[in-house]
């Protein structure tokens, strides 16, 4: 990889961090105190700090990832389940089914 190349790549990264932290901050003062009056418009670092929360919370910007809650292709438990369900038989589905119903009602 070109050395000037690899130089430019933390800059582009604080770039998109500064911006979106900007957009927090115009889109939530702008939405927010007008939904809900009790709350403050923030400020652009409780903007920035709100962008990392979610993505600690949340999980990657944009890209696939965020833990095995994710359901992609790359994800363990989705494909787990993905490959259970396409061995069971139509009886074993049907039992399963069932069972969710009677446990979390008629979803």
């Amino acid at each position: 990889m070109n050395r000037k190349k690899f130089w430019i790549f933390p800059f582009v990264g604080i770039a998109f961090l500064a911006l979106g932290s900007l957009a927090v901050m115009l889109l939530w003062n702008y939405i927010i105190p007008d939904i809900i009056p009790s709350i403050k418009e923030i400020t652009y670092l409780q903007a920035l700090g709100l962008l990392v929360l979610c993505r600690i919370l949340f999980g990657h910007f944009g890209r696939r990832g965020g833990g095995p809650w994710n359901k992609g292709q790359g994800s363990q438990w989705g494909g787990h389940w993905k490959q259970k369900w396409s061995q069971m038989t139509e009886e074993e589905k049907a039992k399963y089914k069932e069972e969710w119903r009677k446990r979390c009602g008629k979803y």
